[in-house]
């Protein structure tokens, strides 16, 4: 259904207001919307929704400093709206390989080893298990070295560890169909969404739709666990460089729907920010559409999607 009534024949501007079909549920997603100005033109505003009252609304606008920042309109002089994509993190323009890169500051140990252009990675146990994304090869582009050569020293990088050799690729690259004949498959499981957003507008789009739980922060250098609701939902945040990294936001099950998840991501952003973290990055497996839509409510876009081959 769309956001605005189509017009009637000879419709104004003016004689359009108060027709829209926007509502608080456009709060914490990025709206383009047409309003009436004291003198009876009309204006258009881009920028996120950040609250919905009786009365009016709030957008935080997109611009420039000096044309950026809330504005505050009377739902009486708004005349037409929509919601439009997020504003894409200027760090989206990165190359996976250098997003990817970030993911090494999870671990207080990772040994690292190139392999012509990869990066062969081997780290410890991370809550009680392997990551993959810590023992696995980053390949995003081709090797630089013979392909055979590559493989070769893959397999011999984690065969020397007794661990699984495993290449983490880009799905659907070259890479992986390169891989393919020289025995790297799909694991079948684990495809995951690298995410990315600006710290900032994250948070705005957050505190505007979180819980209201008690939180715990433990802090350390370069990290902080929160805890909310004495466990009931638990995430870490890592920063690297001006990156925030999130990760294992767990909710317990029979607590989810209750604003938890997004009360976690309030707190991460929020200790972030206020270390000059300015792009949050996430990984989100793709088959969880759930925490997908949620992270996409709040800004987050999906910059590139990880697979992982395990060699036969």
């Amino acid at each position: 259904m769309p956001d605005t009534p189509e017009p009637h024949p000879g419709e104004t501007d003016e004689t359009r207001a108060g027709r829209h079909r926007l509502g608080p549920h456009v709060v914490g997603q990025r709206v383009v919307v047409r309003h009436l100005l004291p003198d009876g033109r009309a204006t258009d505003v881009l920028g996120t929704c950040t609250a919905w009252g009786a009365d009016s609304l709030t957008i935080d606008r997109d611009g420039p400093p000096g044309q950026a920042g809330p504005v505050v309109i009377a739902l009486a002089d708004l005349v037409t709206g929509k919601p439009v994509p997020p504003r894409a993190s200027v760090r989206s323009r990165v190359s996976p390989q250098e997003v990817e890169e970030h993911v090494a500051a999870l671990w207080d140990s990772v040994t690292t080893e190139p392999l012509g252009r990869w990066l062969l990675r081997a780290s410890p146990p991370h809550g009680g298990r392997l990551r993959r994304r810590g023992n696995s090869a980053l390949a995003m582009h081709e090797p630089g070295i013979g392909w055979a050569d590559a493989a070769f020293g893959v397999r011999r990088f984690y065969e020397a560890r007794d661990q699984a050799p495993l290449v983490q690729v880009q799905r659907g690259s070259d890479v992986e169909h390169t891989l393919a004949p020289l025995g790297f498959a799909p694991m079948g499981s684990g495809d995951a969404h690298a995410q990315l957003a600006s710290v900032a507008r994250a948070l705005r789009s957050v505190r505007a739709a979180a819980a209201d739980v008690p939180a715990a922060l433990d802090e350390r250098q370069g990290s902080a666990t929160v805890s909310l609701g004495a466990g009931l939902a638990t995430g870490r945040g890592v920063l690297s460089g001006d990156w925030l990294l999130l990760e294992s936001l767990v909710v317990d099950p029979a607590e989810r729907r209750r604003g938890l998840a997004t009360a976690l991501m309030a707190e991460l952003l929020d200790w972030g920010a206020s270390l000059g973290a300015t792009t949050a990055l996430l990984h989100v497996e793709t088959d969880n559409e759930g925490a997908v839509a949620l992270y996409e409510r709040h800004g987050f876009v999906t910059h590139h999607t990880n697979r992982y081959l395990v060699a036969s």
